[in-house]
Parts: C-alpha cells; structure tokens; sequence
C-alpha cells in the first residue's frame, strides 16, 4: 500500500515549529551532542547536547534551591502559575502538536490530543493543590489534639518515556510544581524536543526557570546512578519497562528515595457474546491503535467469546485494514510510523512467530515499502497461547485474538501474567462487567470504555506493572510528607 505524505504547507509549519526551539540545529552531532529523528521519513530533524552525569549534578544543585524558596510561596500563587501555564500551553497546541508529530511519529490529529490531555493535567493540579489536605482529631484516650498537615516532600527526579513525550512529563511535573517542589526532568533521547517546547512554555507562564531542570542526555544508566545517589533527591517518578524500574528501585534504596512507577503492561481485551458489536469494536480500535498501540494501556490479548468471535473478528479485521497509514504530518493518517527500526523488527518477529505456531494472519503483518519505520495495522487470529506475543507487550498496531468458552476461564487466562497495569471489558451486562473487573487483576478496567484514562483518576498498575498513582489527589499526594504534631492540653477551669 502508498504511504500518505504530508503537503508542503504541513511540513513547512512542522519545520517552523522545531526550528523556534532553543539550540536548535540539524546538523550532524559531535562527540557532546546527539540526534533527534523523525520516525516518518527516517531523517535528522534536531541536534541537542549529550549532557555528562556530572553536569547532572550540577543542575541538582540548582533545582534544589529554587525549590527550597518554591516550597514557601502560597497555595494561590502556586495555583495561578499553573493556570497561567495551561492557557499558555493551548495558546500553543498547534505548535506542540507538530513537534510531537515530527519527534515521536504520532499523527497529527492525534498529537493535538496529546497536547490538551497534557495541558488537563496541568489545569487539574492548579485546581487540585487547593483542596483542603491535612486533618484534625482528638486523641482517642484524651489530653491531647492530633494536627496533620502536607508539605512538599523536596527535589524530585522525573524521568519520562519516548511514547507520550508531553503528558509523561505534564502528569509528573505539575503535580510537583503544585505540591511545592523542584524537579530534574530526563526526557527520553528519542523525543526530547517536546519537554524542551513544554518547559520553556511553563518558564515564560511563570515557573520559575530554576524550578524544573531538563537532561538531556543517551546515558540513562550513569545519570540515574549519579542522581539517585544525591542526597538531595528525596522523590523519583519513572515511566517505562519493569526491567528498568527495577533497576532505579535498587538505586532509590540506597537514600530511601520515596518511588512511584508506571512500568510494562500486558492487558486483556475481553469481548462477551452479549456485548454491543459496533461498540466493542469502535472500542478495541481505540485500545489497540491509540498511539499506534505504543502505550502501556495498550489491548495486548484480545479474548473473543465463541458466541461473537466470528462476527467481531470479521468487523475488526475490515476497520484495521482500511485504517490510513503514512507520515505522522499528512492529512487523513490514521497510523503513523513506529519509533525505529528496532521496534519494526521486534513485530516482524512476534508476528513471524505466532505464524509459525498456527495463528492465522487476516490483514497487515509486515513493513511496507518506502522510508519510515512503519508496519501495517495486523490483526492475527487463533494465537496459541505459547506464541511470544501472547506473552510479550507487543507496542505496536498488531492485535492477538483468541477465543474463550467461560467467563471463568478468561479471567484465568487474562490474570496469568506477571503484568497488571490495564484491561478491558465489553459487555452489556452491569453486573458482569462489575464482577469481572473486580477480578481482573489490574490498576484500572475500561468498562465498554477503550480510552480510560483521565487526569481525574488514579493512574497506575499493580504487580509487575508499578506502584504509586499519578492523576487525581492520589497523584498530588506522591509529591508530599504527611506530617503531625501532637498538641498537649490541660484541663481548665
């Protein structure tokens, strides 16, 4: 199939919008700098500096003191600075939403989304950071009144994914800019560009520039090192791979570095023979293509009931071919490119493999021709349980169905899984919905629902999948010390 590209009056509009960020340059990197690629067409759109764990240490430095001074301004200013952002953000989405496109591959259309989810978050904590927090108690056996209050819980380390450049960094900065704290911010190398646009659009709003320090850096493992051994560092949020996490968790220990994350996910689709047909498919569509099924969240096994299977199977398989591939830019697109070759090969060989073992291939399967790293939107059918992508997180537009006889049985096969981040359920029956999400083994269910995450909630998985929440109050809480203070009291006349 053709690949659409973009018009000239997009890729110009594109270009001006990567060019308005600081040092920028496309030049070929020396041995302190590195590259940014656009994913669409495989080319060199930016040149940004490799920074050195040692200069890490010095933006710790920094940031530690702007948030020392942070901490002590007021709920209210804290509150209007973020609204200030968040207007200041729209008033730049177009902007935003191309160097998205442009960096990491998602389309257009759709980085626009990205771009006002982000900013809600933004909105929700400027709101969220004046709710009443702390409490007062009588102590139970008397002469005595309990106090609790929160404070900022200090310098926070926030190392952010390649797949949502803007909202993994809104969803773990704001809270700590509303909580009273600084932050070291590590975009990924992949797609720095948007944290670079999205923190210098927060610094002209009002957060002070010394308040949110960015790395950028290709030594993930010697900067983490380096900063989790800092003193200074009493927060880390990281969203990525388990093994990763993992990792940074053995490095937090050594400060007892209070940790959230937000790890790999393997989630279940699950489709009942009584659910809505154009729902569940309009739905799993949602779950398996958003971000070109780059995300966490993403429908990983689809379980099809026997009743339904044919039906939903055969409508799935036609929406997923017709689905518009092309550059992230180009009008119409519908799936833009994966993130690099290693990503193309990765499904090469999880779709090979199910193959192999019997799966039948109904549409996609394979990399188109032309530059970019992209691969058709795959839908595989009667994948045994022993494939690898039965097993694997797949990140990436290919769906592994198979079919279930019982309710019981799904939620077996769904919950057999180190992972628990996501899953989801179709069905027209509450109750069954209720029950089954009650089972699943998951941080969040999509009841019916394939987009369910919201600013609103709590975000997070259980098991292999992380710990701590972002989103919600649950989401301000991570960035705070619940303190208390005893008051003793004498009887009076």
């Amino acid at each position: 199939m053709s690949l659409l590209a973009p018009s000239r009056e997009r890729l110009a509009a594109s270009e001006q919008a990567l060019k308005s960020l600081q040092g920028y340059s496309n030049n070929k990197p020396t041995d302190t700098e590195f590259s940014v690629f656009d994913p669409s067409t495989e080319q060199r759109i930016a040149t940004l500096r490799n920074m050195t764990a040692q200069e890490a240490i010095v933006e710790v430095k920094t940031a530690d003191s702007a948030g020392r001074a942070w901490a002590k301004t007021t709920p209210r200013h804290r509150s209007d600075t973020l609204h200030n952002v968040y207007s200041l953000l729209m008033e730049n989405q177009h902007r935003l939403a191309y160097v998205i496109s442009r960096e990491m591959g998602k389309p257009l259309a759709e980085a626009q989304g990205e771009v006002q989810y982000a900013a809600d978050y933004v909105r929700w904590y400027a709101e969220e950071l004046l709710r009443p927090a702390g409490g007062y108690r009588e102590n139970p056996v008397g002469g005595s009144t309990i106090l609790t209050r929160r404070a900022p819980i200090g310098l926070t380390l926030l190392i952010a994914p390649w797949n949502f450049p803007m909202a993994m960094i809104t969803r773990k900065i704001a809270p700590a800019i509303a909580a009273g704290c600084a932050s070291i911010i590590k975009p990924a190398a992949l797609t720095p560009l948007t944290t670079l646009l999205t923190v210098d659009l927060m610094a002209e709003a009002g957060v002070p520039r010394e308040l949110m320090r960015v790395v950028t850096t290709t030594e993930p493992a010697a900067f983490s090192e380096a900063v989790l051994s800092d003193p200074r560092i009493r927060k880390l949020s990281f969203t990525g791979s388990t093994g990763v996490g993992s990792t940074l968790m053995h490095l937090a220990a050594k400060n007892i570095v209070k940790s959230s994350m937000e790890l790999g996910g393997n989630a279940p689709l699950i489709v009942f023979d009584d659910a809505d047909l154009e729902r569940a498919v309009e739905g799993a569509m949602l779950a398996k293509l958003r971000n070109g099924g780059q995300s966490c969240v993403a429908a990983n096994r689809f379980y099809v009931q026997d009743g339904i299977a044919d039906a939903f199977i055969e409508a799935f398989t036609e929406k997923m071919s017709k689905v518009a591939v092309g550059d992230a830019i180009a009008e119409g697109v519908g799936l833009g490119p994966v993130i690099n070759q290693e990503a193309v090969d990765k499904l090469q060989h999880l779709v090979d493999d199910a193959i192999a073992l019997g799966a039948e291939l109904k549409t996609g399967g394979k990399q188109p021709e032309g530059d970019g790293y992209f691969f058709l939107p795959t839908v595989l059918d009667q994948v045994p349980a022993e494939a690898d992508i039965a097993n694997a997180e797949i990140f990436g537009p290919v769906a592994a169905i198979s079919c279930f006889s019982t309710q019981e049985e799904v939620i077996w096969r769904a919950n057999d899984t180190p992972f628990g981040l996501a899953g989801y359920v179709f069905t027209e029956n509450l109750d069954r919905a209720l029950n089954v999400a009650d089972e699943l083994e998951t941080g969040l269910v999509g009841i019916n629902n394939g987009v369910p995450s919201n600013p609103a909630a709590p975000f997070g998985g259980m098991k292999q999948s992380g710990l701590g929440r972002e989103g919600s109050h649950e989401g301000l809480e991570e960035y705070q010390e619940i303190r208390y203070y005893n008051i003793a009291r004498r009887p009076t006349d």
